[in-house]
């Protein structure tokens, strides 16, 4: 890492006693916190990222996610808008997965798949629905992201949207009906269905929070 910036001299940067102890502790500071600092400033930065969820037939939804880079125990929250789709849909998927690639030079045979892991799915229906959002908590023993010369692990988030092929016309509702009315689905409609990867990171946490871990007892192995 390296050290932190301090941008005035000590000669010309003013002289205020009641931040001489902090200044000092600043630069003592050890490479721990000044790695926690980095992390939390880099997870903490949410800038809003909008997209549009489009297929062969028109614009099913607007998407919105806050950032993209996250610490080991955090959520991952994301909003869908579909009251701006065309095309109407019936149900969607979102899934936290992992990805661990192994480099070409070091697989075991020629065109090793990638090895995908799940670690938490939100499923909805959505039919006639204006918003909805979802929020995946990311567990706190799992491997954050690395890349090795061997070995690669990457994060994403896997949607997956199944779509009506014709318009769907919602139940209208009389303002002077006293009855109550109930609505009964379509036994048959005629579907569409597509996936989309949204890559994400995932960093480490703050060693305080992942002991915490320590008190449930596991067993790993490792087969080579």
């Amino acid at each position: 890492m390296p050290d932190p910036p301090f941008p005035q001299d000590e000669e010309v940067s003013p002289s205020n006693p009641f931040l001489e102890e902090e200044e000092a502790s600043r630069r003592d500071a050890t490479t721990l916190e000044r790695a926690l600092d980095m992390l939390m400033v880099t997870t903490s930065r949410r800038c809003p990222h909008m997209f549009n969820i489009t297929n062969t037939r028109g614009k099913v939804a607007k998407f919105c996610i806050f950032k993209t880079v996250y610490r080991l125990g955090e959520d991952v929250i994301g909003t869908f808008n579909f009251s701006e789709g065309d095309i109407p849909c019936l149900q969607y998927s979102v899934s936290l997965q992992s990805e661990e690639e192994i480099q070409q030079q070091y697989q075991r045979r020629p065109g090793q798949p990638v090895s995908v892991a799940g670690h938490g799915r939100h499923l909805e229906s959505c039919l006639h629905t204006a918003s909805s959002h979802f929020s995946l908590p990311i567990p706190l023993n799992v491997t954050p992201g690395f890349s090795t010369e061997i070995v690669a692990l990457k994060w994403r988030l896997h949607f997956e949207f199944v779509t009506a092929r014709e318009p769907m016309e919602p139940p209208t509702v009389l303002q002077n009906q006293s009855e109550v009315t109930v609505w009964a689905g379509a036994e048959h409609v005629d579907v569409d269905t597509f996936s989309w990867n949204l890559p994400i990171k995932v960093l480490p946490t703050n060693p305080a929070l992942a002991s915490y871990m320590s008190q449930f007892t596991g067993t790993n192995s490792i087969n080579i």
